[in-house]
């Protein structure tokens, strides 16, 4: 049968006690009144059925059984300590982040080594999904999500709107001699074409079609699967420019309507929860990378 422990007060209590040989120093150190002290006492020594203080003109003294205790509850107040500083500096030197992967491949995975280098003490963790992480319940410090910016218990960050617009290899475009008008991309074969992008991006054109060319029942999921296939000639992708300047830049890609993009309200946003706002490597991470978009921006 399992011993049932004291109450972990009134051992917190004994502990400072024995440590000090006095009630009022205990009382000082736990913040405590001396009456609360000699309370949590009587309840401790009535549970172990002994005295374990004699009481003495402005001391206390430790009786044979208290002697006997006290160095064990002091080394498991010890072990108690020593457990937490170690959970709060791993805490303090390691930051998880989750991301859609698109902006883990397309902005970060190419930036992040620049944040370790200005915090060589903190590790970073990134975990690719795209799935809505609940912070209550999984062992992430921060994310960055794809939508709105409309979740509840989270502050939120815009980082790059998901503005979107058709992008091609250049032999594509040149495979029908060239790209002239929006119309142009019905004549080849449109990557996912089951995107909702793809008939907002047309109708913002005014371009009506009954039926775009592609593979329907066939969907890539991420941007950046579609923006490889892209630069493979396999189609044309509905993409957020932002993340493909250096192809665009390098010529593996080309947009045909350089100022016409499509903006549905959404975008790649930097989420914590709210009670998180003021920890040091939440702050830290949250300023160095408002940073990095704010270079972007101006670089572009």
């Amino acid at each position: 049968m399992a011993v049932k422990l004291p109450p972990l007060s009134s051992l917190r209590v004994f502990e400072a006690a024995a440590r000090h040989g006095s009630f009022t120093r205990a009382s000082e150190e736990l913040g405590m009144t001396q009456a609360a002290v000699s309370y949590q006492m009587k309840i401790l020594e009535e549970r172990v059925g002994t005295p374990l203080f004699l009481r003495r003109p402005r001391q206390v003294v430790l009786t044979e059984t208290g002697q006997r205790i006290a160095p064990i509850i002091t080394e498991a107040f010890e072990l108690l300590r020593a457990a937490f500083v170690m959970a709060e500096d791993t805490s303090h030197n390691f930051l998880s982040i989750t991301t859609v992967t698109t902006f883990a491949t397309n902005f970060l995975a190419e930036r992040i080594g620049s944040f370790q280098i200005l915090h060589d003490d903190i590790a970073v963790r990134l975990d690719t999904s795209m799935s809505l992480v609940d912070f209550t319940r999984e062992d992430c410090d921060l994310g960055i999500r794809s939508g709105d910016g409309q979740w509840q218990g989270v502050e939120a960050h815009l980082l790059i709107p998901a503005i979107f617009s058709p992008m091609l290899s250049p032999d594509l475009a040149q495979s029908i001699g060239g790209i002239k008008k929006p119309s142009d991309l019905l004549k080849l074969p449109l990557i996912d074409a089951s995107d909702p992008w793809w008939k907002l991006w047309f109708d913002s054109m005014g371009v009506q079609s009954k039926e775009f060319h592609g593979n329907k029942r066939s969907r890539m999921g991420i941007q950046m699967l579609e923006a490889r296939a892209a630069e493979a000639g396999q189609g044309v992708a509905i993409l957020t420019p932002d993340f493909y300047r250096d192809a665009l830049r390098r010529g593996s890609l080309v947009q045909p309507f350089n100022e016409i993009c499509c903006d549905e309200g959404r975008g790649y946003w930097l989420v914590y929860p709210k009670a998180r706002r003021n920890i040091p490597k939440i702050k830290k991470f949250r300023d160095w990378l408002l940073n990095e978009v704010q270079k972007h921006a101006c670089s572009l």
